[in-house]
């Protein structure tokens, strides 16, 4: 079996990677825009244009023949039409499995997730398996399983709190607050940190920058006269330890991460100050409902929260509400092994279940989630 994860939305054509630079550049100093690019692109929709198939057709027909897989899995949903319209192009649609994974897990999805020619669209819950159904994809396709985080949020961390805390030389008896600007490292978090210096409680901060060098100089000085303990990172190797050992996060409302904290049972501040991606405020009001998250919506709001915080050192024992699928935090061993069922050539989509597990009678072991590609293709015609 071979495994080959191509990045198609920045690689295929200069344009999108400039799409994608756009993005990161309004996340990181515009993020009051983020809804404007959103609108923009739903109405002009370029991931299901003639012209834009036209740029990207033969990047995307070349890794196909330099693929041969039995099965393709997008996890992103700018890229679901033109793939579709290369396989058959090519050919190969009739042999080749297309499955779509989800990572939206509210109904204010992207329309790039609806793709009929889809084989599979796994759906991280109803809420997006609703929204698809109404966009026209046939519920027979469609499978809610759940969020696919990796596996490491699920295990025990690999490093304890006492010693991932101390090596950020701070105090593992204090109430730690990790403050996270995401990859791009925009957003209000510089204001959020300043009413949090304001907190009368003993409390220390890991403060992570993303790709902002800016940032990371900012606070780093900043941080230096406060009576806040911090730790500033660029970038953190092991979210999956750190969501361990700290016991807030302030974070914007990013499907993935947002419920990486949730596999930790990790209570989240989430950024409200400005108003919310459309693809992330449906996440944002379901977590806060749902008591996993409360809304900062001024910057002194970090103030009783953490006020009105308390420090559960056995937090993995907490249950989760089973609605939405929040509890479904293994939901990518499902996943994993749902996309190895569909390289059979007699596969099809299981009747609705509540589970995976139900529905197609296994329980995968931990393990790692990779995009399958076997050498099963005949050549294009």
């Amino acid at each position: 079996m071979n495994v080959s994860l191509e990045n198609i939305a920045e690689e295929s054509h200069p344009l999108n990677q400039a799409f994608v630079d756009l993005y990161n550049y309004i996340l990181r100093h515009k993020q009051s825009w983020m809804k404007y690019y959103y609108w923009f692109l739903e109405a002009t929709k370029p991931n299901n244009s003639a012209l834009g198939y036209l740029l990207v057709k033969d990047y995307l027909i070349q890794r196909l023949r330099d693929n041969r897989s039995s099965v393709v899995v997008s996890v992103h949903p700018m890229v679901n039409h033109y793939l579709t319209r290369a396989m058959k192009e090519l050919g190969i649609a009739h042999k080749t499995k297309f499955v779509i994974v989800i990572t939206d897990p509210n109904a204010n999805l992207w329309t790039g997730w609806a793709c009929r020619e889809a084989d599979l669209t796994i759906a991280p819950n109803d809420l997006a398996r609703d929204q698809l159904v109404k966009w026209g994809i046939d519920p027979a396709k469609i499978r809610v399983v759940g969020m696919p985080i990796q596996p490491s949020f699920i295990r025990p961390p690999q490093v304890a709190r006492g010693e991932l805390l101390r090596s950020l030389g701070l105090d593992p008896e204090l109430l730690t607050v990790c403050v996270t600007a995401g990859w791009a490292g925009g957003g209000n978090m510089i204001d959020v940190y300043r009413a949090l210096c304001t907190v009368k409680r003993p409390v220390q901060s890991v403060f992570i920058c993303g790709h902002n060098k800016d940032l990371f100089d900012e606070i780093t000085e900043e941080s230096a006269g406060s009576a806040v303990p911090t730790a500033v990172l660029p970038f953190c190797d092991s979210m999956s330890d750190l969501m361990g050992a700290v016991d807030l996060l302030v974070t914007k409302a990013g499907g993935l991460t947002t419920f990486e904290a949730v596999a930790r049972r990790l209570p989240m501040a989430i950024d409200l100050l400005t108003e919310a991606m459309p693809q992330e405020s449906g996440t944002a009001d379901m977590l806060i409902e749902a008591g996993l998250a409360q809304a900062l919506r001024v910057p002194s709001d970090i103030v009783a929260i953490v006020d009105g915080l308390e420090k559960n050192g056995n937090r993995a024992a907490r249950a989760l509400p089973q609605e939405h699928s929040l509890d479904r935090v293994d939901a990518v061993f499902d996943i994993a092994r749902i996309i190895l069922d569909s390289c059979g050539e007699s596969f099809a989509p299981q009747p609705e279940a509540a589970s995976a597990q139900e529905a197609y009678g296994f329980r995968d072991k931990p393990g790692a989630f990779r995009i399958v590609s076997l050498d099963a293709l005949p050549e294009p015609e």
